[in-house]
This record gives C-alpha cells, structure tokens and sequence, in this order.
C-alpha cells in the first residue's frame, strides 16, 4: 500500500487531524493508497506557500528557472520504473502507456524551459512626441493546476509547466484517483531543485473535491486556473472562476472523429484509427470514438480495422492486453451500455464487445447511425462506432453533429482534397493521415465548443500564464533637477 501527502511550501504534509481517504482497487476492494484528504483550511495554506514564493520565483533570470525544468525532464525518466509501478496499480496504466506519458512531460518541460528565449519586453511605435510605448510582459501570480487520472503524468506536468517558466508558482491539485502518481510527479519536480513553495501539491477526498477547489480559486493570490477534464466539471470551474473573476484555461471532453474517404491507404488507416481509438483503452480526451467511411469502401476498412483490434486483444499465452484496464467496473458498464443501446437501435457488432472486470476487449460498432447514445456520447473507453456515409460533404456534416471540438482525423491520398475537408471540421487540432492521438507540447492544442477554450502549448501559453502591462515613458523637461 501506498502513503501519500501533500506537499506545503517544499515539506510533505498530511492533513488537520491526519485525515485520509483510501484509493481502492475497483474490481478487488484492496487498499492502493492511503491518501491525505486536504480541506478548504490546508489547501489555502498551499496558495499561502505559492504566493510567498513567489517575489523570488518571479524575480529569477529567465534562464535559471530554465535549468530546473529541464533537470526535472531528466529526473522523470531516471525515475521511471518507480511511476509504472504506482500508475500500474492507481489507474491500471501499461508501462507503454507511462513511458508514453513521461516523454510527453519531458517534452512538455523542455518546451517550457524554452520560452525563456521568447519572454521579453518591446518597444512599440506610436504616442505623441516625447512619449514612449512599452509593452511588459509579467507572470499573473499563483497559478491553480487540476490534472486528470488518465494522462497522470502528462497532465501534471502540464498544469504546471509553462506556468513556472514564466515566473508563476503553482498549487497543483491532484485526482482522487491517483493521488499517488500526482504526488510523485511533483517531488520529482521539487526534487530538481525547485525552492520551497514554488510548486505545491493538494489531494482530497472525492467528497471534498468541489469545496476545496473552490477554496482555492477563491483565494486572492490564485490568479489563474488551468483544468483538464471532463465538460460536465469544467462547466463547474469555469462557473467558480466566473464568480471570482479570475481567467481559466479549460481542455475538457472530445468526441474525435476519423474521416477516411475513398481514397485513403486502408491499411495505414486502419493501423492509425485503431490506435488512435484503442491506445489506453480509450482513455483519452482526442481518443478516436467515431469513424466516418465513405460507403464504397467501409467493408474493405472495416475489415482490416478488425484485424488490428484483434490483434490489440492481448498475448493469448498471458491473457493480458496490451492497452490495459479500464478505470472502473462502473465504466466498464457504461461502455456495455452503449454497446447494448447501439445493437438494439440497428448497429452491427464487428468484434469484441466483452469484457473480465475491468479488462475489455477492443470493440468496433458498424451502422452507427443518429439517434444511438454512442452517436452522441463521449465514449471513454474502447468502444468505436463507424458511421458510413455518402461521400465526403456528408462526412463534414457528421463530423460536425456533435457538441464537442476536440480534435479530428482525416485519411485520403489527395492530401489537397483532404486539408480543405481538415478545414472544415470544428475542431482545435485535425490531423491528415496520422492518429487523433498525438501531443505535441510546441503547438497550441485545445478545444472549441464544448471542448473548452484556451490553449496549452507552443506560445499561446504566454498569453494564458502572464499579464501584459502598458507603460509609457515621458522626457522630463529640461528645467527639472
């Protein structure tokens, strides 16, 4: 079992009256983690510890803060196997899917570590004679990260990345659902030698999520928020943040479709969805949940996407698969339920479709059709239906029948005809001829609709992480001194 605190002001901390909360295994009931469970009184003394930090957080050389995130890049990776083990167990994560993580988060330190080279103050033209323009960027103060369980080491890092390059101090608050990982994550990060409060770490119970979030966004020093999660939480932070008028970064749900017209390399394709729909059991927010085919040929890549989700089933030897568990038993159902409301509305099961606990297997849906929950919902999981339609203005269309803006896939061999359909789908990232799931931290990536809004990554970071001050410069006269 496990034990994790939090993190105050650089010293591993538990909780008023070592209050705790246990992390269980869903199928089993065994105790993963005994985890400190935070109130409203230790997480403002998390934003106390940031905003102390931050005078002398802020007031470093760029490139001192620099060094520090690019020593924690290194220290994640030396501290792998130790990540595996607990992701394994927290949130039933295959060691391909934390290595993916941690060199997602190396990227993502080393592009933050980057922007120290884009930072800077300018002279702009204009004002009337004798007067001088400058624009001054600043970091906004103490920065409020909500990281999710899927991505657990991703998305830490993230949350808190660019926030400290620019000059911020942050409070991450962790997942009820691995507060082991997210602990870890910010150690190793404190433990490259980051001053004591410049990151702080809460975790709560499930129980007091919402009072302690709202606690901190309440708190004056907290100048910003960043979430990623769920629209139906996101709708819930951007109503707090409102109240108290401070800015929020939200990447929240996404129902990602893959067009694959006419002309598409079917094998490619295929390959691509596959992992685009399958890779950690479908539990990511630009996972692939519908594929849209052009009918003159949806057999023929139906066929072959078959293969490949088969072939994801697992080593028949071991009866592991390759892409582990789904986060809980009550998932799994939700999946089944999909599954079941789609084959009674008229879709077609093409492989899968069962599942031992919270292992399930690859499962591909034909005829989805409008009006099938599965059309509508985010999936979550390793569930995909496939939507044929008539040609590619009908495949725009569908792709766009949905609530969310995620992220998109597009698979043709004119790669001209493909960008102008790619432009036409509402979405913040598409992608032609390559997986929905694909991270990059020097590009901007976020959601539109119901997806949320703001941008992680690239420079659209600087916008969400500092403040721009407008100050003017006038001769004195001569007379004066």
């Amino acid at each position: 079992m496990f034990v994790a605190r939090g993190i105050v002001g650089g010293v591993s901390v538990s909780a008023l009256d070592e209050r705790s909360y246990e992390r269980r295994d869903m199928a089993s009931g065994t105790v993963l983690t005994q985890a400190a469970a935070f109130g409203a009184a230790e997480a403002e003394a998390a934003a106390d510890a940031a905003a102390g930090a931050f005078p002398a957080w802020s007031g470093l050389r760029p490139q001192e803060r620099s060094a520090l995130l690019l020593r924690g890049a290194d220290l994640l990776m030396e501290r792998l196997e130790s990540l595996c083990v607990i992701a394994h167990l927290e949130v039933g994560a295959t060691p391909e899917w934390v290595r993916f993580n941690v060199e997602v988060a190396q990227a993502t330190l080393r592009q933050a570590a980057s922007l120290v080279d884009v930072i800077r103050d300018d002279d702009v033209e204009g004002g009337p004679p004798g007067v001088r323009y400058r624009l001054i960027r600043r970091p906004a103060g103490v920065i409020l990260g909500l990281a999710p369980w899927n991505a657990p080491v991703a998305l830490a890092v993230r949350a808190v990345a660019a926030p400290m390059a620019l000059g911020n101090t942050v409070v991450l608050k962790g997942s009820e659902l691995c507060p082991k990982v997210h602990e870890t994550v910010a150690q190793i990060l404190i433990d490259a030698g980051l001053p004591d409060g410049v990151l702080n770490y809460v975790s709560s119970a499930p129980e007091d999520a919402h009072d302690v979030v709202e606690a901190l966004i309440a708190h004056p020093a907290v100048r910003r928020v960043n979430f990623t999660g769920s629209t139906r939480v996101g709708r819930q932070i951007a109503e707090m943040a409102a109240r108290h008028l401070k800015r929020c970064l939200l990447e929240l749900s996404g129902k990602a479709s893959s067009v694959v017209l006419a002309d598409a390399d079917l094998d490619g394709a295929a390959r691509a969805v596959a992992h685009g729909a399958f890779f950690n059991q479908g539990q990511v927010c630009m996972s692939t949940d519908r594929i849209i085919v052009e009918d003159s040929m949806a057999d023929g890549f139906i066929a072959r996407l078959k293969v490949e989700a088969d072939r994801l089933c697992g080593d028949p030897a071991t009866g592991q698969p390759l892409y582990g568990h789904v986060i809980s038993p009550e998932a799994a159902a939700r999946l089944h339920g999909l599954v079941d409301d789609a084959l009674a509305k008229g879709a077609v099961l093409v492989t899968g479709g069962k599942n031992a606990g919270t292992l399930m297997q690859p499962t591909i849906l034909d005829h989805v059709a409008y009006g099938m929950r599965i059309y509508e919902e985010e999936t979550f999981g390793p569930v995909v239906g496939v939507v044929r339609v008539a040609d590619a203005d009908e495949a725009v269309t569908v792709a766009n029948d949905t609530e969310y803006g995620l992220t998109a896939a597009v698979f043709g061999a004119d790669l001209l005809r493909a960008r102008k359909i790619a432009r036409r789908i509402e979405v913040g990232a598409v992608h032609i001829n390559g997986t929905t799931v694909c991270d990059d931290p020097t590009m901007p990536y976020g959601g539109v609709k119901a997806s949320g809004y703001g941008r992680f990554g690239g420079r659209a970071v600087i916008e969400e992480f500092t403040e721009i001050q407008w100050m003017t410069e006038r001769d004195l006269p001569d007379h004066v001194g």
